[in-house]
């Protein structure tokens, strides 16, 4: 397979890496420090510069004032913003960005441009109930009385990313047919109510009951496929997001040993921690490839042995098991340094916890990627 990227899909990455550029993970606030969450908002300067760069509307339709760029621009883009752990909504906002330029509609339409200029912040409920269930079969979907489509939605979706702070949360939501619509529903819509809650990297999150919640037509997206497509580039960024923090977390401990010594020799001239250093070398690229594989069946569409869920799972499980090996061992190396909170290493660790957990960990995709694989079995 060529992993070669376009002159497009490079520069993103690139506009992304200036603007990241500025943000220390020095200046990340930590989850050790503070007993409730890190900080009230998320990086709302940080969030102006991506905006201003055209990063938020990277994935838009042009019809929308966005580039038009898809997956595999958007994971660049969210691979570079894992490796300084920036707060910002930017994996919720890119991926709601290229479902609705897709197969949002008139709803998508209407929201897109405020979207692309950062105006507008948008999250995505998709832990379900529990985190451990569909996040469609959590809230149940109902006609409105009268014309114009609308639906009244009614249930609960917990650890919703941001959601104090977001304009716009996009709830999947099942019908009584058993389709899965997306509620576009503003935060402050009566009948919608957040429990604040904090997530392992310290961030507000919130579990947003819906009680009768009554949303028009203009507010509702009902095509066929808009819950698997957004929920599927939820996870290939999430996966992203794992490389980037992955990555740096594998170049501190690489600066750290090259400098440290024991016996009068640098740490990283013993074996010991040189084949520990290549292992997760090898997890990285492992990550990086599972990813890209599946960022490029979503982007182009190319059928295979198996449906692109299959991908997707792969990706998510390196991407679980590999970023949770690579604080560990980034710990280990470290010695105590790795736990003393004037050194970025432990943020790194409660983020990686994080994205390992989120939209499932390597189990569930385990189990997920198994359904498939047996379902597509050949006969005979």
């Amino acid at each position: 397979m060529d992993f070669t990227f376009s002159e497009e899909q490079q520069a993103a990455a690139e506009a992304a890496r200036a603007v990241f550029s500025g943000v220390s993970p020095d200046g990340v606030p930590s989850p050790v420090l503070s007993r409730g969450p890190v900080a009230e908002d998320f990086d709302r300067a940080l969030w102006r510069r991506l905006a201003a760069a055209d990063l938020l509307s990277l994935t838009a339709g042009t019809r929308h004032g966005g580039a038009g760029l898809g997956p595999v621009a958007l994971c660049l883009v969210l691979r570079e913003a894992g490796q300084v752990l920036a707060r910002v909504p930017l994996l919720e906002a890119g991926a709601t960005a290229l479902a609705l330029t897709t197969h949002g509609g008139e709803p998508g339409a209407r929201i897109l441009p405020a979207l692309g200029r950062g105006e507008l912040v948008v999250t995505v409920a998709s832990n379900g109930r529990t985190g451990h269930d569909a996040a469609e079969l959590s809230v149940a979907a109902r006609p409105a009385a009268g014309k114009g489509g609308g639906r009244v939605l009614d249930g609960v979706q917990t650890a919703v990313p941001w959601a104090p702070s977001a304009d716009l949360i996009v709830v999947p939501a099942c019908d009584a047919d058993g389709r899965t619509v997306l509620g576009l529903v503003p935060r402050d819509h009566s009948g919608v109510a957040l429990e604040r809650q904090v997530s392992t990297n310290g961030e507000r999150y919130a579990e947003v009951r819906l009680d009768a919640v009554r949303l028009d037509g203009t507010q509702i997206v009902d095509a066929e496929g808009a819950w698997p497509r957004l929920r599927a580039l939820l996870t290939a960024g999430t996966c992203a997001l794992a490389l980037g923090v992955g990555t740096a977390v594998c170049r501190m401990t690489s600066a750290y040993t090259s400098k440290r010594e024991q016996f009068g020799f640098p740490l990283a001239t013993f074996q010991a921690v040189a084949v520990q250093a290549a292992d997760r070398y090898v997890d990285l690229r492992a990550m990086e490839a599972t990813l890209w594989q599946a960022a490029w069946r979503l982007e182009t569409g190319a059928g295979g042995a198996l449906p692109a869920d299959a991908d997707l799972a792969v990706a998510k499980v390196w991407a679980s098991e590999g970023v949770r090996r690579a604080v560990q061992t980034a710990q280990h190396l470290h010695g105590g340094f790795g736990a003393d909170t004037g050194y970025a290493l432990h943020r790194y660790h409660a983020w990686a916890k994080q994205l390992e957990l989120s939209l499932g960990p390597a189990a569930a995709h385990e189990e997920a990627l198994g359904d498939l694989l047996a379902a597509h079995a050949p006969e005979g």
